[in-house]
């Protein structure tokens, strides 16, 4: 099976080349932004034509985008997360090659839901932000195009490679600060917020699986079991070592707030600073996964303690 992936060195991008390099069936092909991409290629501002005529000298069977952008203006989102996908589709249209499209799209696409519920792939989207908004109108273009194609919304990644930006890696560097600097107690806010964290490795075999599936629409991928942020923080104290009090700071139930370096003395603490989770989903958010588990085959194997011990061992070898 011929594989074109889209998007190789991308957080989840990576894991998803490792599984299919993995496969001693797939013969993987990687077109994407950056000089080691087999084939360089932008999709924001690409053309249709071109593509296509790539896709019909290589012959893929299966296209899987892992590209995207997860931070920026809404024009950029846009561009990286939306205009992208249509070139995607518009290119397999035009395409003799009849490849399966396997695109990632991810639960912000659900926008905020109602504590203790787990929203089902059939939950109307309602996307609380410009990223959720720019990912589900991708979807929407995947599902729209007529072509073979699965869209799995990934709820919460994490795990190896998580970026240093997001909440469980701010957690994790404010807490390596806080044992480099010998803290006894670290104030932490915001984290009230539960989410579906799931492993990026185990999204790395739900694409597999998706690759060789006949499934087609959205499929969720997630464990199923929403997470309190302060659960995970004690987890991750618990793995790294940490011996002193986790403090909660009183703050709006959907901002993380950790302590940043001062301009002065950057391994020490100063006055928390405040970052809004980046998602938009609000406080709740819990995967229904039956339809991955009856249609995929699939299931998570890893718990959120190694996903955690994975981050701890980047954060800690930071310099």
């Amino acid at each position: 099976m011929r594989v074109l992936l889209i998007g190789a060195n991308g957080y989840l991008g990576r894991y998803v080349a490792d599984r299919l390099l993995a496969d001693p069936a797939v013969q993987l092909t990687a077109l994407g932004r950056g000089d080691d991409a087999d084939v360089r290629f932008d999709l924001a501002t690409g053309s249709p034509g071109a593509l296509t005529r790539f896709l019909d000298a290589v012959h893929p069977g299966v296209v899987v985008n892992c590209a995207g952008a997860t931070r920026g203006g809404a024009r950029e989102l846009t561009r990286h997360n939306t205009v992208a996908v249509a070139t995607i589709c518009e290119s397999l249209r035009r395409s003799s090659c009849g490849a399966r499209l396997v695109h990632l799209g991810c639960a912000s696409e659900y926008g905020p839901s109602q504590p203790g519920s787990s929203t089902a792939e059939d939950a109307v989207p309602r996307p609380g932000g410009p990223y959720g908004v720019s990912k589900l109108a991708a979807t929407e273009l995947v599902l729209g195009s007529g072509l073979d194609a699965v869209v799995l919304r990934i709820f919460s990644p994490v795990g190896p490679g998580t970026p240093a930006g997001s909440p469980l890696g701010r957690l994790a560097e404010a807490m390596r600060r806080a044992m480099q600097s010998g803290d006894s107690e670290l104030k932490l806010g915001g984290l009230g917020v539960q989410r579906d964290f799931v492993d990026v490795r185990d999204v790395a075999r739900a694409v597999h699986a998706a690759s060789l599936s006949a499934a087609q629409g959205v499929v969720n991928i997630g464990t199923g079991r929403a997470v309190r942020l302060r659960e995970a923080a004690s987890v991750l104290a618990r793995v790294a070592g940490f011996g002193g009090a986790l403090h909660e700071l009183d703050s709006p139930p959907a901002r993380l707030v950790i302590p940043g370096p001062s301009p002065e003395h950057p391994g020490a603490g100063s006055p928390p600073a405040t970052y809004p989770y980046p998602d938009g989903c609000g406080t709740w958010q819990q995967a229904d996964v039956r339809t991955a588990r009856d249609r995929l085959g699939w299931r998570p194997r890893i718990g959120l303690e190694e996903s955690l011990a994975d981050i701890w061992m980047e954060a800690a070898c930071r310099i």
